[in-house]
């Protein structure tokens, strides 16, 4: 049924991609298409949020806003090409929206063709206008550029971390250890070695999966993976997972900083970064011509060369 589910939304994308007016940046309101493997992770609502969820899409991208119930969606491996290994997919956009197509169903769909169980996570946001004219708006408002980071005294560049967001994260902490607890309980139905249990995110998704390494009392996280998030140093936990990290250079979250490598290298934790030439913000998988569009080959021999793409031993 998962497949099935795949086969028919990814031809839904691909007819979405490829009309002509929804190549550009523009923002057109999208109808709400059918998630019929989404789980919901029963975690809540969200507090002062009088806005229904609703979907728009740009640059052929669905994305879903004002979201108040949490869901993972399973895209499981094909019966016999199945590691054992799991990989929790946290999408990106601000914690005001999510990118659910490009950083979340084609990333799990991609994990799940080389053998690993992925779950997409449709985390709780926080609130926007419940127009989308408005909401739009609010999109395009001017925005004052990034600072750079600071010049020492001695001419090196100073780690600076990115802008302190103000937000409470409690809800999308507790949505992501929902979405594992639930991996865990259903890890034989699934296939899966709760050793090897991992999460990637991009952007304010690389943010939640950076936030649970952190602070969660319940999440023992394999490996992570810090998809052009936020680049400022850490206090990195004893019990830290390998990390591979990717951003490009031409990145407005980049600025020249290496403070979260830096961090986990200083920790004795394993680190693999990678800082591509170009590819901007928010490349998913890839976009035509840019040198980060490999990044997700260099992610699966990184796996394999740690130990996470091993086939699950008899025991388990």
């Amino acid at each position: 049924m998962l497949h099935k589910f795949r086969s028919a939304f990814f031809g839904m994308l691909s007819l979405i991609a490829i009309s002509a007016y929804t190549q550009d940046g523009t923002i057109y309101p999208l109808e709400a298409p059918s998630e019929p493997n989404a789980i919901p992770l029963k975690t809540g609502g969200v507090d002062d949020q009088p806005a229904s969820e609703s979907w728009f899409k740009q640059w052929g991208d669905p994305m879903a806003r004002n979201i108040t119930k949490a869901t993972l969606t399973p895209f499981l491996p094909e019966p016999g090409k199945a590691n054992g290994a799991a990989v929790i997919v946290a999408p990106g956009g601000g914690f005001r929206w999510l990118s659910l197509g490009n950083e979340g169903w084609e990333v799990a769909d991609a994990l799940a063709k080389q053998g690993y169980a992925a779950f997409v996570l449709k985390y709780r946001l926080h609130p926007t206008a419940d127009s989308l004219d408005d909401f739009t708006a609010w999109m395009n408002r001017p925005r004052p550029p990034a600072p750079a980071p600071a010049e020492t005294s001695d001419n090196e560049k100073e780690e600076t971390p990115a802008p302190p967001r103000e937000w409470d994260l409690s809800n999308q902490l507790e949505d992501a250890e929902a979405a594992y607890a639930m991996i865990v309980k259903r890890a034989k139905e699934w296939g899966v070695d709760t050793d090897r249990i991992g999460m990637i995110g991009f952007s304010a998704g690389a943010g939640l999966t950076m936030h649970s390494t952190l602070h969660s009392k319940i999440m023992k996280l394999a490996f992570i993976g810090p998809i052009y998030g936020g680049m400022g140093p850490v206090e990195v936990p004893e019990n830290a997972p390998p990390m591979f990290n990717v951003i490009a250079s031409d990145d407005f979250l980049f600025r020249g900083q290496f403070g979260v490598i830096d961090s986990w290298y200083k920790a004795g934790i394993p680190v693999e970064f990678h800082l591509y030439q170009n590819g901007g913000h928010g490349f998913g998988l890839g976009n035509p011509n840019r040198t980060s569009n490999r990044w997700f080959d260099a992610f699966m021999h990184w796996l394999d060369v740690n130990g996470f793409q091993s086939k699950m031993t008899a025991e388990k």
